[in-house]
């Protein structure tokens, strides 16, 4: 009998430590308050934890600008404390992933310091240097997510270094056969350490175009997307050059064997591309990435068809391999808020969760997207995140889903005893963890609910996917693993909806997943708002769909 994967169908839940338990009155989060709220993450029925970055930092972009990647950083602790959470986390049968970023390091990382000091010198390679142009401008016209241009001067060398997000986060140069080996040999520092996973941090830029191309212009209309607003210079451009370039392929390839080394070790990509989808089906194999996810549903756009053609693209893509679906992180505006408009709505929580649960492929959860929280809205002379504090107002950056875990209904939150990092927004406090713990009909019960019902539903964790047409808001489809076949179908908008449920003939409704349940009824689906339905689909039934 062949095993079954851990991390096929696995729920991840997403542990962003600043903002976690902190346990020594600093006001920002650290491993032993993550380990101190394990029975709370194991009670949620998720499979595994994802933590971010705890690593040696100078925390110019909060951790993913890394000085020693084998170090963490003092804010949250040291190694016996991250030795001590992986145990605990073991003893209760979660799997731990962890970030890892590999296409660039902090300014002050060693490397960096010894690299820009001359032309000549050990490690004068290892980053992405460029002579300026003729009239002493950058090499070329990329430019940096975080804004501007993606080059620095340094006086030392009298040359540019390249950075494709802050100026102090200099890119790595993997043509520099020194720089994958080096990285893959971090990588083997933590799976020797009991890791369970890795998720490999804008993993398709490790590698940029060795002739230093310039980019082409973007027409306008298409400026605005994956995150990236219409007047960040970064939209201006098709970035064909200055990420997921071809050599990339083959370095998945060597850090995939050093993971089939570790077994049940697993590599988690995250993709921002320009065809983002047509990426993830090129990153994911049995050679390459377990899995990956892009950001097409962390976008604004709420509609079933968006969420049908990104999956259906996908499936057409990459009909054998294995994706990540998430809706939320810590990167983008709450799901509540970016779909939901910021009010206040246990049963669309409830409902989206459930309906990014029962996608084929397996799923990240973040921190209090259980609970239902919206984005915070914090004042300018609150934010922290420099990608905020250069596009403000008009964008105001990431801090809004970073603010503190709201553990109690009390000002600090339940986080700390000291001053917050973030402050912890009243809005958030009705939704704490005591609060909802307490309410049978909480986003939070509701979620783990449905995860020990979608634990007994082998055809939701495993099975192929295939959509039923319906009109918009419903969303359909078919999940169907060996003879078994469960229809899924939910409600996108807060209004009651009815339809009629073609080619399926009679099928069996499921009560048992304890959410705001449909009902079927001559022939035709009736489903309260943010309702949802699941049934058995006889097999012989199934078959007429296509």
């Amino acid at each position: 009998m062949t095993s079954i994967a851990w991390w096929r169908g696995a729920v991840i839940y997403q542990i962003y430590p600043r903002s976690f338990q902190d346990t020594n009155g600093d006001g920002v989060g650290d491993l032993k308050g993550i380990a101190e709220r394990l029975d709370y993450v194991a009670s949620l029925g998720v499979d595994a934890i994802w933590i971010s970055p705890f690593f040696k930092s100078p925390m110019a972009d909060f951790g993913y600008d890394i000085a020693d990647f084998r170090a963490v950083d003092p804010l949250f602790g040291g190694l016996a404390d991250f030795d001590r959470l992986v145990a605990e986390a073991h003893r209760r049968r979660l799997k731990v992933m962890i970030d890892q970023v590999l296409s660039h390091t902090s300014a002050q990382h060693p490397w960096f310091l010894e690299s820009r000091s001359s032309r000549r010198n050990p490690k004068a390679d290892w980053y992405v240097w460029a002579d300026p142009a003729s009239d002493g401008s950058p090499p070329n016209n990329w430019q940096a997510i975080f804004g501007g241009a993606a080059w620095r001067w340094e006086p030392r060398r009298q040359q540019y270094y390249l950075h494709n997000f802050l100026e102090s986060q200099p890119d790595l140069n993997f043509h520099n056969p020194d720089v994958p080996a080096a990285m893959l040999d971090n990588l083997k520092f933590w799976l020797d350490r009991g890791v369970d996973g890795l998720r490999l941090d804008a993993i398709n830029f490790c590698y940029h175009d060795r002739l230093l191309r310039n980019n082409p212009p973007k027409p306008a209309e298409l400026r605005k997307g994956l995150g990236f607003a219409a007047d960040n210079p970064y939209a201006y451009q098709y970035h064909w050059y200055n990420n997921t370039q071809p050599e990339n392929l083959g370095f998945l390839t060597d850090l995939r064997r050093l993971l089939d080394r570790y077994p049940g070790a697993v590599g988690l990509g995250e993709i921002s591309a320009e065809d983002s989808l047509a990426t993830m089906a090129e990153y994911i194999g049995e050679t390459r990435l377990h899995m990956a996810y892009s950001f097409e549903l962390l976008t604004e756009e709420y509609r079933a068809a968006h969420i049908r053609s990104t999956v259906e693209s996908l499936e057409r893509q990459m009909p054998h391999g294995w994706p990540c679906w998430t809706i939320s992180n810590h990167d983008v505006a709450r799901v509540m808020t970016r779909w939901g408009g910021g009010a206040a709505s246990p049963g669309m929580s409830s409902m989206l969760s459930a309906m990014v649960c029962s996608l084929r492929g397996s799923v990240c959860i973040y921190q209090g997207e259980e609970l239902g929280l919206p984005e915070a809205g914090l004042p300018f002379e609150a934010l922290r995140d420099p990608f905020g504090l250069a596009f403000w107002p008009s964008f105001k950056g990431r801090d809004g889903c970073r603010t503190p875990m709201p553990w109690l209904d009390t000002p600090d939150g339940g986080f700390t005893t000291g001053t917050p990092w973030l402050p912890v927004p009243p809005e958030h406090l009705p939704l704490a963890v005591s609060r909802q713990e307490a309410n049978p009909d909480s986003p939070l019960n509701a979620l783990r609910r449905f995860l020990r019902w979608r634990r007994q539903q082998p055809p939701l964790c495993r099975g192929d996917i295939e959509f039923v047409e319906l009109p918009e808001p419903l969303l359909a489809f078919t999940r169907t693993l060996d003879s078994q076949s469960i229809l899924a179908v939910f409600n996108l908008s807060d209004r009651p909806q009815a339809a009629a449920l073609p080619a399926l003939g009679p099928i069996t409704p499921l009560e048992t997943h304890g959410l705001s349940a449909g009902r079927v009824a001559g022939g035709r689906i009736e489903l309260p708002g943010h309702g949802v339905l699941f049934a058995h689909v006889a097999q012989e039934q199934r078959k007429r769909l296509g």
